[in-house]
């Protein structure tokens, strides 16, 4: 497979191979807003050098347990986010995923949705995997209900596992099967 072309496209957006030389710069402001990576889970907002960004890409892609795509808008190939299939569990058919939209201004355009749509398509109907998993902190609602609209299920709920904003928050793991996959997009 050629990473550099693009892999997957729908009506909005197209998933790429990151770009490291391109996109690490615009990456690496995303990381100097606090607000952007305590939506992305747990870890300590640490904002990240456009060079640590870079060598990030690089080793990922030495990693043949995960993928990582460029989340670009069709119109104009501007890069608004990243969504990653990681952990995958070969033998067990089981994926962990990870997304983000970079700057507030680029979500709810259905930009997510869409890449959402084509990774649940990829890992389901072409890498023939049965499981899809996302964490979520309990605070990002609008995660839990985006996960939810896609047919996920919240599957376990590890309570308080996160200390930020001056309050403990539950950790939820929601999971989606590939059947349920199945019969919610009617491939």
């Amino acid at each position: 497979m050629n990473m550099s072309n693009s892999l997957f496209e729908s009506e909005l957006i197209r998933l790429a191979a990151p770009d490291p030389d391109i996109d690490a710069e615009i990456e690496s402001r995303w990381t100097h807003n606090p607000e952007y990576l305590h939506l992305l889970g747990a870890e300590p907002a640490r904002p990240l050098a456009s060079i640590q960004i870079k060598k990030q890409h690089e080793e990922a892609q030495k990693d043949k347990d995960q993928f990582h795509f460029a989340i670009r808008t069709r119109a104009d190939d501007r890069l608004v986010g990243f969504i990653q299939s990681r952990y995958i569990e070969w033998a067990n058919g089981v994926v962990t995923i990870a997304m983000g939209i970079g700057d507030e201004s680029d979500r709810n355009h259905g930009y997510g949705t869409q890449a959402l749509a084509l990774v649940m398509r990829c890992v389901f109907a072409e890498l023939n995997l049965y499981r899809m998993t996302a964490t979520v902190p309990g605070y990002n609602q609008g995660a839990i209900r985006f996960f939810e609209r896609a047919g996920f299920s919240i599957e376990v709920r590890k309570r308080q596992a996160i200390h930020r904003y001056e309050q403990r928050w539950d950790m939820l793991m929601l999971g989606l099967l590939r059947e349920e996959w199945k019969a919610e997009s009617g491939e």
